[in-house]
């Protein structure tokens, strides 16, 4: 079984019948089974335990994560298992989040809950998305999910990669790409070149009153510059992931105006179980017969 939060049942994601090997949890193995396992999914949002424990595990070929980003489990992966992320997975689930944030923080919809419990009258005249030019910084899965989404809006989409193709720019592009959008999605994977990436230099670029998103990792962004700028009122920020993670309950973003905060449920949806357990088949029948698996990361 695997960890499946918010649903309430829990969803078997093991092929069935399960091959002997294939591992899939909702808590750790036992001691007894680890001897065997030679294909291996870890607890969804399980944390470093989860991972650690597969250097006890002496036949171990795969580890398929349940998850899109692989930074977490890199370190823990021992020498000459193959790690495959969830690619696909959770695209669609975390596109809709990222529209529904964009559209609530520009429509003022999570102010306007708020003042419900006063019962005051927000009326006025908000931002549209419609007619906005919505930057997408890393154009994976993803990113092309939310892009998908957001041209029905009436808006422009401007994509932009590590590297450049037909119809997507270049992230060295991003300098002067800043200060003409009205939104900037970060949709990126973590790792060295992004890491701090949106630091205050970046934020300085973009603008004035424009919108932040943050759909990848916490630390592709500088919190304390992304602090300064909300703290002032020049930018808004929508995050489903933070840094540090969870944040805590006395952090300033709380309470700053013009931020909504999500607690990193981009990807955890009902759509999340179905989706990963034919991700799980089709992967161990790859596995099993010898063929390329997909969605390698390492």
């Amino acid at each position: 079984m695997i960890s499946v939060p918010e649903i309430s049942t829990p969803v078997d994601l093991c092929p069935d019948p399960a091959p002997v090997g294939v591992a899939t949890y909702d808590d750790l193995p036992a001691e007894s089974e680890l001897d065997h396992i030679r294909f291996y999914v870890p607890p969804y949002m399980g944390g470093p335990v989860g991972f650690a424990i597969m250097a006890a595990m002496p036949l171990l070929e795969v580890c398929q994560l349940p998850t899109a980003g692989f930074e977490h489990a890199l370190p823990h992966v021992p020498e000459g298992v193959t790690v495959c992320n969830a690619g696909g997975v959770h695209d669609a689930s975390t596109a809709e989040l990222t529209v529904g944030l964009i559209l609530a923080r520009l429509r003022r919809i999570d102010d306007m809950a708020r003042a419900m419990e006063t019962g005051t009258w927000m009326y006025g005249r908000y931002e549209a998305l419609a007619d906005k030019r919505v930057l997408i910084v890393g154009f994976g899965g993803v990113g092309q999910a939310i892009a998908t989404r957001l041209r029905p809006f009436e808006v422009e989409v401007i994509p932009v990669a590590r590297t450049a193709r037909e119809g997507v720019g270049a992230i060295a592009d991003l300098e002067s790409l800043l200060p003409t959008v009205d939104v900037v999605v970060l949709a990126v994977p973590l790792d060295g070149t992004t890491r701090g990436m949106v630091d205050a230099q970046f934020l300085s670029r973009m603008r004035d009153r424009s919108l932040l998103v943050n759909v990848a990792r916490g630390s592709v962004v500088d919190t304390e510059a992304l602090l300064a700028e909300v703290s002032t009122g020049r930018l808004q920020a929508v995050l489903d992931v933070t840094d540090p993670e969870p944040l805590p309950a006395d952090h300033a973003l709380w309470r700053t105006p013009g931020v909504l905060i999500s607690p990193h449920v981009g990807g955890n949806t009902t759509a999340f179980a179905p989706r990963m357990r034919r991700l799980i088949t089709e992967q161990v029948e790859r596995w099993r017969s010898g063929e390329q698996l997909r969605h390698i990361v390492m």
